[in-house]
């Protein structure tokens, strides 16, 4: 499990399903992913998950913290000046050190210089850009 994913763990039972359809042996998606759990040594799903997003979590952000990520295709740094909610479900709002334009086209522009969103354990947001991407990615700054 050294690199066992939340995702990753989903795509294995994903897989798993698949495999056992073709042999004409059905399971819902839940049963794969609580065979999948117990495949890595866990009791059940929420237990697997639990450890996998303990794991793979990204150091806790702080009011203040220096940050660095993607906001809608665009990098950018900045200052976390609010934060709320559990971790796992944060709202967090960041003023950017330079505006960023979320606008694509050549014919004008939408000029941010700050930014809020929902961010889950990883520090990404669940709404996702056209081509899969999350709308918002926070990390820490390095020091």
């Amino acid at each position: 499990m050294s690199q066992l994913s939340v995702e990753g763990a989903k795509a294995q039972a994903r897989a798993l399903r698949a495999a056992l359809q073709a042999q004409g042996r059905p399971i819902s998606h839940a049963q794969a992913l609580e065979l999948v759990a117990r495949q890595h040594g866990a009791r059940d799903w929420n237990t697997l998950h639990a450890r996998l997003g303990q794991r793979n979590a990204p150091p806790e952000l702080s009011l203040g913290d220096r940050v660095r990520g993607c906001y809608l295709g665009q990098d950018y740094s900045g200052r976390i000046i609010a934060l709320s909610g559990p971790t796992g479900h944060r709202q967090v709002e960041i003023r950017l050190d330079r505006p960023v334009d979320t606008v694509r086209f050549e014919s004008f522009s939408n000029l941010r210089h700050q930014i809020r969103g929902t961010i889950d354990e990883t520090g990404r947001s669940q709404r996702k850009t056209s081509d899969g991407k999350p709308h918002l990615t926070v990390e820490k700054a390095p020091s």
